[in-house]
């Protein structure tokens, strides 16, 4: 996970911190209560892995990925408790040869793949590691009950505010929108273009499901929707001014924000106390003198936001592969020898409970979450904080309630940090699973052995990684940069004859290829590559998508340049009073 600037705290990530501290801490309460311990801790382990997935995203998808990683961590979980019931010393590691090369097969094709192949062998290496009695079936139906406890609390608020998430998404396109004219003419104006076009990829990948529906523009769900397909020809009029590269007056750069108020009623009050423009600054005049194509178009759409419904888009965005047949088969074999080698260097410093070397290399080799480096060094750092901070739990008490009231603490502070820092979320999850260990019966001092064991951990990823495949993310961005310039150069040859409908997804599908392209770039810059050397074409990649961008911007201004409704536009005037009219 990418390091970034620090953000406030949204009401999303509390209520999510919220879901984490009950979620972790209800199933240990009962098992205290009960006397169930282990049934309660395995359910506290579903749990954990449930809240590490428990996103912001649109409730169907978040219900899809839970019950993905619980069937998964089920299956995994079932296969190890039975490779060590059988008690042959070599089942549990045949069981985790087995897990780790499906997990590697799947893993790269997807993210609910993802998720499934990593969680698979997370619940090997717990059911292979963590001795449970009772019968072979009441593990994974505990663990999978800790996942569901995750599922209603994510899923629940569906039934009072069922399209808010929808809602949110479109509305940040409106005020990147706004943002992004207010640069128009600055050197920020690039950066805050590119901030659009994640807004909008967000917003067309939680609308997706809903674009092909036909419900009436009265519903609610019909007005986020035709917002939707509104914000979409508003990205295309404002990568227009932005190519313009001419400032605009606050009267223009706030019409986003009140569109918003026309589109999406609820959103009156914050659109009005937000949207107040100023007197008009100087340039404004010259602008409108000059009566630019990009100008026109952003006052036929602010006249046309209740008149007609807006022309569709594509229902899905485009879909890239990590990688291809071969490059997934190169990671599965190379996850397997990472997790060989791990589970016998856990045998030869455990014994029989080296759960913890095989179980780090499944979180930390996951080239598809981001750089490998970067990853293993947060999980090093994770952990040495985890370690510490339970370290002084315990010293000031070990009373049973208390070490349960630390473990919704950091139950919530882990479901913040999968938003913002895997390096903080490591550190919760390092904290909560000494505790469950704990409570297991485990009470062995290990807090050196488990720092020694994930920094041994990643020491084997890396040099896996980096000796046999250094040129992964290099090879990704150089694919994903011809992909999107190929989709810029297919908007280019093909916007002029197109359908409006047409045109928008060809713009959709160049600009979001482009957004993609540059991420892997960024992912390949965060990788060491061959010993002291980067990868000579990644500032060439770099220049090519920049390039594509311009080319893009372009192809928009030429497009609302041809629009013949455009020219019999009159002038719009802006008043002190920010009023825009024709």
């Amino acid at each position: 996970m990418k390091a970034s600037p620090v953000v406030p705290l949204a009401p999303g990530p509390l209520a999510a911190a919220v879901r984490g501290a009950v979620a972790l801490a209800v199933p240990l309460l009962v098992g205290v209560r009960t006397g169930a311990v282990v049934p309660a801790v395995i359910a506290g382990i579903g749990a954990l892995w449930g809240v590490s997935h428990d996103g912001p995203d649109p409730y169907r998808l978040r219900v899809r990925r839970l019950a993905c990683t619980g069937a998964s961590a089920a299956v995994g979980l079932l296969a190890g408790e039975l490779a060590l019931r059988s008690g042959r010393p070599a089942a549990v590691t045949v069981c985790l040869v087995a897990t780790a090369l499906l997990a590697g097969a799947v893993s790269l094709r997807g993210r609910l793949a993802s998720v499934s192949g990593m969680h698979l062998l997370l619940g090997a290496t717990v059911g292979g590691g963590i001795p449970v009695p009772g019968p072979w079936w009441q593990a994974p139906l505990a663990l999978l009950s800790g996942v569901g406890l995750v599922v209603v609390l994510s899923a629940t608020p569906w039934l009072w505010r069922r399209y808010d998430i929808e809602r949110a998404a479109v509305l940040a396109v409106y005020r990147a929108a706004s943002e992004a004219l207010s640069a128009a003419g600055s050197p920020g104006a690039e950066a805050a273009r590119r901030r659009l076009t994640t807004a909008l990829d967000d917003a067309h990948q939680v609308m997706g499901r809903h674009l092909a529906r036909r419900d009436r523009a009265r519903t609610e769900l019909g007005a986020v929707r035709d917002a939707f397909h509104t914000a979409v020809r508003l990205g295309e009029v404002a990568s227009a001014l932005v190519w313009e590269g001419r400032p605009l007056p606050r009267c223009l750069t706030d019409v986003p924000l009140l569109m918003t108020a026309r589109l999406l009623p609820d959103a009156a009050s914050a659109s009005r106390a937000t949207a107040r423009p100023g007197p008009v600054p100087a340039q404004g005049a010259d602008l409108f003198e000059a009566a630019s194509p990009g100008v026109r178009a952003l006052a036929e759409l602010y006249a046309e936001s209740l008149r007609a419904r807006p022309s569709g888009v594509a229902e899905r965005l485009p879909a890239y592969p990590w990688h291809g047949p071969a490059a997934q088969a190169r990671y599965a074999v190379l996850l397997t020898v990472c997790v060989l080698v791990a589970q016998l260097c856990a045998g030869l410093l455990h014994g029989p409970r080296g759960y913890w070397l095989p179980m780090t290399v499944a979180f930390v080799y996951k080239p598809d979450f981001g750089p490998v480096l970067r990853r293993a060094l947060h999980r090093c750092a994770g952990t040495v904080v985890g370690v510490a901070a339970i370290g002084a739990v315990t010293l000031l008490t070990t009373d049973t309630l208390v070490l349960i009231g630390a473990v919704a603490a950091f139950g919530a502070l882990m479901a913040v940090g999968v938003r913002h820092h895997y390096a903080l979320a490591t550190t919760a999850l390092t904290a909560i699973v000494f505790v469950l260990v704990d409570l297991l019966g485990d009470h062995r001092a290990l807090y050196s052995a488990r720092i020694l064991d994930t920094a041994l951990a990643a020491a084997i990823v890396l040099l896996a990684h980096f000796a046999l495949w250094p040129d992964s993310a290099a090879g990704r961005a150089a694919a994903q940069t011809e992909a999107a310039v190929a989709a810029a150069h297919r908007y280019r040859d093909l916007a002029a004859d197109a359908t409006p409908a047409q045109r928008h997804a060809l713009r959709r599908a160049a600009y979001h290829r482009l957004a993609e392209a540059r991420r892997a770039v960024a992912h390949a810059h965060g990788e060491p590559g061959r010993p002291g050397r980067k990868d000579p074409r990644l500032p060439d990649q770099e220049d090519a998508i920049a390039s594509a961008e311009r080319l893009c911007d372009a192809v928009s201004a030429r497009n609302l340049g041809a629009v013949p409704a455009a020219a019999a536009l009159p002038v719009p005037r802006c008043t002190e009073v920010g009023a825009m009219g024709g």
